[in-house]
């Protein structure tokens, strides 16, 4: 502790401000979209992607079609068998001339500097870490003796393609995000989209890239990549795509549709976009001081709630002044729906313990309550059928609104007060009724069937209490407990809503 607490982050050294590229109207993906954006001025075009292959084959795909610029911001990075593959589709990218800014949370990501300093080495590749760890050797220790101010997260997720296509969404880089795991898997939702948004989107990136608390890998450690480091990373990337080639999980992304929806605009929804994001500066400001909050924006873009909220958000502690909110808007004739995970189905256990003294006043207030079943493999069905969950234990990771059926909100924002006070978050949000009744009539349409719906249930005798119920195919069960989880495991959770915790969740 006494080694960790003497280090600290550099304070003198070079670095310059980069901004995206804005001449790119001549890339293949620029005129791809040049005639469809002007059929629909002043709109932008969104695809959402609930289906883990395909959102992986859309970000692999612009990797492979920019020309010009990529620019990659995301809070986890795992180093397994999607993760590997993105790089290596960033580094071919690269190979190619394309200038590559990778920006990522150095808490989140846990990654080895030395892959990011190979990285950086690429004369067209620059990576810096937000709000990273002063000690390199110990970091575990080096955030406990900094906790404060490692404590406060970049929790965005954003990849932009020749400042022509962004995706944006819940989606981190790991097999668990891409239906790639063997154990869990995340039902998430990102949204590809061009047009004007796609220019918010990076200048978001761009205020975080040159914020002072994006600090470049080189400077962070104290030295430079070397090429002979970056030859040897690019073989072994190469080597494991290719032994990967014919593996289930690549066979499958090979015969995704997402390789043409990727860079057409067939089948998109149109409508006006707005980007939300927090100010980076958020992390070092109290987590009482409101300014630059991305909550308070979506209150300003002025989309008008009457009769109906849907709420889909895997980490859910409203709080007081939440419950209290959504109470209102149910008194005011607005029906609210709120999807989260259940017990058996959160990754999060801390979470649900935060979550879970608030579904008695939440349904006593009128909110529909729904958490998810680890068997819901089939969450966020298409049309066609296709699994958009595949696992041993399927756990909400969507975040995404959607009011009155003619907006809704795609991003990496949790209702929670982590989400809200604690770490950056970014999302954008589509005025397109088509998008948002499809979402909605998709989600609202599965409910019964993947999840357990949570009532309050008064008894004669004026006690009241919680039960479960799920729907089958044999009928209605009813559970008088957190359904499929153990003893033991309602135990920790229990005592972890007994620790004064609830404003890091």
């Amino acid at each position: 502790m006494l080694i960790t607490g003497c280090a600290s982050l550099p304070e003198q050294y070079e670095r310059s401000d980069s901004f995206a590229l804005q001449d790119t109207a001549s890339t293949a993906l620029g005129q791809a979209g040049r005639e469809p954006l002007q059929d629909h001025p002043g709109q932008s075009a969104f695809r959402p992607l609930p289906g883990g292959v395909d959102a992986l084959v859309a970000r692999m795909v612009l990797a492979e079609a920019a020309e010009r610029s990529l620019d990659v911001q995301y809070y986890i990075w795992h180093d397994d068998l999607t993760g590997r593959l993105f790089a290596h589709a960033l580094l071919r990218a690269a190979d190619r001339g394309v200038r590559v800014r990778i920006l990522v949370d150095d808490v989140g990501t846990k990654a080895n500097d030395e892959v990011l300093l190979s990285l950086d080495a690429h004369p067209q590749i620059e990576v810096r870490l937000f709000n990273p760890v002063a000690s390199r050797t110990f970091r575990g220790l080096g955030m406990l003796s900094d906790f404060s101010r490692t404590n406060r997260r970049m929790h965005n997720k954003s990849f932009v393609a020749d400042n022509q296509r962004a995706v944006l969404g819940g989606r981190n880089i790991g097999d668990e995000y891409f239906e790639a795991h063997g154990e869990v898997a995340f039902g998430d939702l990102d949204v590809l989209t061009l047009g004007p948004v796609v220019a918010e989107v990076s200048e978001a990136f761009d205020l975080f890239w040159n914020a002072p608390m994006s600090i470049p890998i080189g400077a962070l450690t104290g030295r430079l990549g070397q090429a002979a480091s970056l030859d040897v990373l690019r073989e072994q990337l190469a080597a494991f795509a290719e032994a990967q080639a014919d593996s289930a999980y690549a066979r499958q992304a090979r015969s995704t549709a997402a390789r043409g929806l990727a860079t057409g605009t067939d089948g998109m929804f149109w409508g006006r976009g707005h980007v939300v994001v927090d100010d980076p500066a958020k992390v070092t400001r109290p987590p009482e001081d409101t300014e630059g909050h991305l909550l308070p924006q979506l209150a300003r873009i002025g989309v008008q709630l009457r009769s109906e909220l849907l709420i889909v958000s895997p980490y859910f502690v409203p709080g007081d002044a939440g419950v209290a909110a959504l109470t209102a808007l149910v008194q005011k004739g607005v029906r609210v729906t709120v999807l989260t995970n259940s017990l058996a189905a959160t990754d999060v256990g801390a979470v649900h313990a935060g979550y879970k003294k608030y579904r008695e006043p939440l349904l006593e207030g009128g909110v529909r309550l729904y958490e998810l079943r680890p068997n819901a493999i089939d969450y966020g069905r298409a049309k066609d059928g296709k699994r958009q969950i595949s696992g041993s234990r399927a756990s909400l990771h969507a975040k995404t609104f959607m009011f009155d059926r003619r907006a809704v909100f795609i991003g990496s924002l949790n209702l929670d007060p982590r989400s809200a006070q604690l770490n950056t978050e970014i999302g954008v949000v589509g005025e397109s009724e088509a998008m948002a009744g499809a979402l909605a009539s998709g989600i609202l349409g599965a409910l019964d069937q993947v999840a357990w719906r949570v009532e309050r249930v008064v008894g004669p005798d004026g006690s009241a209490r919680l039960v479960w119920n799920e729907t089958t195919a044999e009928g209605t069960r009813q559970w008088t407990d957190e359904p499929e989880v153990s003893g033991w495991r309602k135990f920790g959770v229990w005592f972890l809503g007994l620790l004064p915790i609830e404003s890091q969740l």
